[in-house]
């Protein structure tokens, strides 16, 4: 082959060399944001905002504050854990047909992370404390329970899901008892630029009273860096598809910006 010809062949590699790096540059940076198994300190603001409920015409907002900080592998603990902490600031109707807005229940958990290398996976404790301002906002219980996550993250996007079980055991005894599981999948879909499509819809379950809903989501989001940090700004449209029981949500408009410090 000529040089003539060798140029432009050497300078069309680099380029798709350079495009390719870029391209899982910004599946990597993705992938980090949206795992919530990445042991990295974080802080989210995520709303849930559900405009339409079966049988009603009443609306709910709720707010969540979240933090995430990780736990290096220890003499007494050998295997890394993630502390999450989420406060919620709801709007639920209150008793005089008006609305009340404030603090609800604060829920923590301890996963640890019994498998890092290709598929993740990760256990621990949770509890739910009866923190809400007003009786509408929360559960007037103690809950406490078990969270278990399964993360698969390839250059694609993230497969996965996130379990959770709890079940009251003090607080206000003129208030009912708590039994509730909640199962949240995560199909992320990386995209070229950072952008990525997700369906993260939870699946709720009232074990008490014998109801559900399951709502599919479909949304779009987009991670970048900035300096040392990683942002995460997305929306996802969610419709609940089954259900069992009255008074629940029907559509919900859920949307975010997360924060991942220091990767």
């Amino acid at each position: 082959m000529s040089r003539a010809l060798l140029a432009p062949a050497a300078m069309m590699a680099a380029a798709l060399t350079t495009a390719f790096t870029a391209q899982a540059d910004n599946a990597d940076t993705a992938n980090k944001s949206n795992n919530p198994l990445n042991l990295a300190p974080g802080m989210n603001l995520q709303d849930y905002y559900t405009p339409r409920y079966y049988d009603s015409n009443i609306h709910t907002n709720d707010a969540l504050l979240r933090g995430t900080l990780p736990v290096a592998p220890g003499d007494f603990i050998g295997v890394p854990q993630l502390l999450r902490a989420t406060l919620p600031i709801s709007t639920r109707p209150d008793p005089h047909n008006g609305y009340s807005t404030g603090i609800g229940d604060l829920n923590l958990f301890d996963i640890f992370l019994l498998k890092t290398e290709g598929v993740q996976l990760g256990i621990g404790p949770q509890i739910t404390a009866p923190t809400a301002e007003q009786d509408e906002l929360g559960t007037g219980k103690w809950q406490a329970g078990l969270a278990a996550i399964a993360i698969d993250a390839t250059p694609r996007g993230l497969l996965g899901a996130l379990v959770q079980y709890q079940s009251s055991f003090a607080g206000d005894h003129d208030r009912a008892h708590v039994e509730s599981a909640t199962f949240q999948p995560f199909l992320i879909h990386n995209l070229p630029k950072g952008w990525y499509l997700r369906s993260t819809g939870t699946w709720t379950f009232d074990l008490k009273a014998n109801t559900h809903y399951i709502p599919i989501g479909l949304g779009v989001g987009k991670a970048w860096k900035a300096g040392h940090n990683i942002l995460n700004a997305f929306v996802e449209p969610q419709w609940t598809v089954e259900r069992k029981g009255d008074d629940l949500p029907q559509f919900t408009l859920f949307a975010g910006i997360n924060v991942t410090f220091g990767k």
